[in-house]
């Protein structure tokens, strides 16, 4: 039985529009269109599990390359660059909704840091060590000035920002403080380890950490894992599931820090309501951890987000706040000892999508390389009909405006809205230049011709139609909007159903799905 809202739509639309709505909508999923219940044949799996793996998307998307002199890191084309700022932008936008505030670190620190915070003794196989010359003395024992120093790359972010919290004197009153930070890390996995994006030496990660007293651990975890939620329902990548790692042979602190740590992890869990299971001897060094783990096309799970709980280094790096004037009650809920007036803050390091290059190829493989809207960098293309010289400058103008719809003479506002937005002006025949907008994963194509010479650019008209989406609700979803903004339907030559905007309803178009996240 067709969806209710597909009804709506067909009913608009002329009965060869109708036949023809399910082929028109290149990339969409025809299954909810088709009656067909046949399985697939061997050969049409085998297409299906090639057109999901990331390498021939990426081929095809012209997302990053690689290359011999430096592996594991990859080089992002604008395609790609556009993806991991588009993930990065969507959670900032997040971020004062849940109390974080962005921070900038240095890639590079002594070997005196890392081994405060014990990364040296126990996660020194996995670091790059760097060479720096001129120790200026002081600060490492048996140096001598101008002697060559040992640095490590950090390959994370917690040291730096338990830094940033010892820079000012603190208060119970301040906490919790929440930082997050984008800033490059790097691992020196093996050369055999290394695998497309899920597994690289140079990454980034939406990497955070809060800094709470023990009696806002509880509702930190809850809201940790409300974000979790959050986000990925938004990128509709499916069932994820928790799984939580308890002390691992080499650690860092007391057994009785970690049982209590695990405890703290384990009720916050339970009280969540979502079902996890524990993987024994999986946390970090420093404290036991949620991780959230999303299966690949192939069925293999990889670890994206992650909720790590962490008494050792506030210990380490002698972090403290004042708990001068908290009450009896709440001082001894924070601490053993209720006559301290400074005590130790709990650090929760946490991360949503994890590294965003493995999200990237997860989401990739997701969808066969068919992004939602708001985060494709093949958004619009605007194809020319004929080989009118007038019509290619009016159709590269068109483009311009419909990029940056909220352009004002001088500099664009920090809020205003861009989109990804091309011209195709080659020679090729309208139908090839259809056929290829569809399989290079446009999400929406626009035709116009010589019937807007004369006209001014406000009266100028686009037929646009829908090119490649994720989902098939999505297609329905934006044709349906799509008719709202437009005049009725009409089917090009070609069979797409398509809909005649002005150069205004279709920038209204386009805010409209991307503040739906489609």
């Amino acid at each position: 039985m067709l969806p209710q809202s597909y009804l709506s739509i067909t009913r608009r639309l002329s009965p060869c529009q109708v036949r023809r709505f399910g082929s028109s909508l290149a990339g969409a999923d025809r299954s909810a269109l088709s009656k067909s219940t046949e399985a697939p044949t061997h050969k049409q799996g085998s297409r299906k599990r090639e057109s999901k793996d990331q390498r021939l998307i990426t081929s095809s998307h012209d997302l990053y390359a690689l290359h011999t002199s430096s592996p594991g890191s990859p080089l992002f084309q604008p395609y790609g660059t556009h993806i991991l700022q588009k993930l990065q932008a969507f959670l900032r936008a997040q971020y004062p909704s849940y109390g974080f505030q962005e921070v900038l670190s240095p890639t590079i620190y002594k070997k005196g840091l890392w081994e405060i915070s014990g990364h040296w003794d126990n996660y020194k196989d996995a670091m790059f060590a760097v060479t720096a010359r001129g120790a200026q003395g002081g600060h490492d024992p048996g140096r001598e000035i101008g002697e060559d120093e040992d640095y490590g790359l950090k390959p994370m972010n917690c040291p730096g920002h338990c830094l940033l919290f010892k820079s000012h004197k603190r208060s119970y009153k301040d906490l919790p403080i929440r930082y997050a930070d984008f800033s490059p890390l790097h691992r020196n996995e093996l050369s055999g380890a290394l695998s497309g994006l899920t597994r690289l030496r140079r990454f980034h990660q939406d990497d955070g950490h809060i800094f709470c007293r023990p009696s806002q651990i509880k509702h930190e975890i809850a809201r940790t894992l409300d974000f979790v939620h959050v986000v990925y329902q938004t990128f509709r990548m499916g069932d994820y599931r928790l799984r939580l790692g308890t002390r691992p042979e080499q650690f860092i602190g007391t057994a009785h820090d970690w049982d209590q740590a695990e405890a703290r992890l384990k009720m916050a869990l339970e009280e969540s309501g979502q079902q996890f299971y524990i993987n024994h001897g999986d946390g970090a060094f420093y404290g036991p951890k949620i991780d959230i783990v999303l299966a690949d096309a192939d069925g293999k799970d990889h670890q994206t987000a992650t909720i790590q709980l962490d008494f050792q280094l506030p210990k380490r790096f002698e972090l403290e706040y004042d708990a001068g004037e908290m009450d009896k009650g709440q001082l001894q809920s924070d601490s053993s000892d209720a006559c301290s007036q400074t005590e130790t803050p709990v650090l929760i390091h946490r991360a949503i999508l994890g590294s965003l290059e493995r999200f990237l190829a997860l989401l990739m493989e997701s969808d066969s390389g068919r992004w939602p809207f708001w985060i494709n960098p093949r958004q619009l293309i605007i194809l020319t009909v004929g080989s009118n010289t007038e019509v290619r400058q009016q159709a590269e103008e068109m483009a311009r405006q419909l990029a940056s719809p909220d352009a004002q003479n001088g500099a664009q506002t920090l809020r205003a809205s861009s989109f990804m937005v091309e011209c195709d002006n080659s020679d090729e025949s309208i139908a090839k230049k259809i056929v290829n907008a569809r399989k290079r994963n446009y999400s929406f194509y626009a035709v116009v011709g010589e019937r807007n010479l004369g006209q001014s650019i406000e009266k100028q008209t686009l037929d646009v139609s829908v090119g490649s989406l994720p989902k098939q609700s999505d297609v329905r979803q934006v044709l349906e909007t799509l008719l709202q903004f437009g005049g009725p339907a009409s089917s090009s030559p070609q069979g797409a159903t398509s809909t005649r905007l002005t150069l205004q309803q279709c920038q209204r178009f386009l805010k409209e799905l991307e503040l739906k996240y489609m």
